[in-house]
């Protein structure tokens, strides 16, 4: 029997959260029912009252209810629930959270699953579902279910939809996956550019006896990756394509912040980092493409991403931050050069072939590097069977040297 978190706004949606914990019951589990409501009384009787969770987190909410902020009510709540949450899974008291909410319950509700580690349930039925909701996910596993109807009352589509939503939650909860026996991790970084040069490192690292969690650099791909590193998960990283750092330094639409490449100098991780594929900045459709770079060698990647290439100056800059990044990093790391091409179609011959630009980023990376970090140049192009092979070979030598350092 698991214990299911059912957390939500209690005064405006207390009879559906209700509804939700009636039927995780009737499926053999336990319900812990959480408020986090900031209006009128609760409509149902929660385990725990929002003056707890404020209590918890250590707020006022005496004085921050006679405000009537509801805003800062939220913000408020947002922050107490994650700590309540958190302490909840650690000291394993519950074994999945549920939550039902428009625009403020989401914000809350999300705010606290996003504090949780990959893998434990999380489920949130949502107004906001059907839309943009990159920042209520975060890099966490949250399952959204678009309510469809408003969550206000219960109909014949409210209670389908809630009741398969705690069917869901039930079955991740009931779902048990053996990792006893699982290889140690290693993360790597891939574009449909660099896709290649993955395909061929994963079985050469697969063959040293790791296993490999690929992760596409499409911003949302890379915050993932730095996320699970930070959290101790994996033994290496193997980041190949460093392409979002283009898109932050020249405006693309798949940056992954400022902190990217942090993780592993943070995590104190062995790693291998390649300039791949800072050849291209992504934009959306053609249509979309902001003006300043309508004169720029551009490439239709598909009918939704148009790509423009970095010039000489831009791969300038992008080769100092990679290699300021780099020097940051204690555990063993080396970086790659592949001298033929950062990318399929920087490639001799290709659309984005530009010795120039490429000579800028190489000599830039290379000069800012601290001489203690180790730089292999190969004559080869990024995706071919040498470079690929080099790559997985280097990291594999990398964690062995850092683990016979910590003995």
């Amino acid at each position: 029997m698991a214990v299911i978190a059912v957390l939500g706004t209690l005064d405006t949606k207390g009879q559906e959260h209700g509804y939700v914990a009636e039927c995780i019951k009737a499926r053999g589990h336990d319900v812990l029912l959480i408020d986090v409501g900031s209006g009128d009384d609760p409509t149902v009787t929660p385990d725990w009252s929002r003056e707890q969770v404020a209590l918890a987190a250590g707020l006022d909410w005496e004085a921050l209810s006679k405000r009537r902020d509801r805003g800062e009510c939220v913000s408020a709540m947002s922050q107490a629930i994650q700590k309540v949450v958190a302490d909840l899974v650690n000291k394993g008291k519950i074994d999945g959270v549920i939550s039902l909410g428009g625009g403020g319950g989401t914000a809350i509700a999300t705010a606290a699953m996003r504090c949780l580690p990959v893998g434990f349930p999380k489920v949130m039925v949502s107004t906001l579902a059907s839309g943009n909701t990159a920042h209520y996910i975060g890099t966490k596993d949250i399952v959204m279910f678009p309510s469809v109807v408003d969550v206000s009352g219960l109909n014949r589509i409210s209670r389908r939809v809630f009741a398969q939503a705690a069917g869901a939650i039930c079955g991740m909860v009931e779902t048990d996956v053996d990792v006893s026996a699982a290889r140690p991790l290693i993360a790597a970084s891939m574009f449909g550019n660099t896709t290649d040069c993955i395909d061929r490192a994963v079985p050469v690292l697969e063959d040293a006896g790791f296993e490999v969690l690929v992760f596409h650099a499409t911003g949302t791909g890379g915050k993932a990756m730095e996320s699970l590193i930070r959290d101790g998960l994996v033994e290496g990283v193997l980041d190949v394509t460093t392409t979002e750092w283009a898109d932050e330094l020249v405006g693309g639409v798949l940056s992954a912040g400022s902190q990217r490449l942090d993780a592993a100098a943070e995590a104190n991780i062995p790693a291998i980092v390649v300039p791949g594929c800072l050849d291209m900045v992504n934009f959306g459709e053609r249509a979309t493409l902001p003006e300043q770079f309508s004169h720029r060698n551009i490439y239709i990647h598909n009918p939704q991403v148009t790509l423009v290439r970095t010039n000489a100056d831009e791969c300038r800059e992008l080769g100092r931050i990679i290699a300021e990044k780099v020097n940051r990093y204690t555990a063993p790391v080396t970086v790659l050069i592949p001298l033929q091409g950062i990318s399929v179609i920087s490639a001799t011959g290709g659309p984005f072939y530009d010795p120039e630009a490429d000579a800028a980023l190489f000599d830039s990376l290379i000069s800012h590097l601290s001489p203690t970090v180790p730089v292999q140049r190969i004559d080869a192009n990024i995706n071919d069977v040498v470079f690929a092979e080099e790559c997985a070979k280097a990291l594999a030598e990398n964690i062995k040297t850092h683990q016979a350092s910590a003995v």
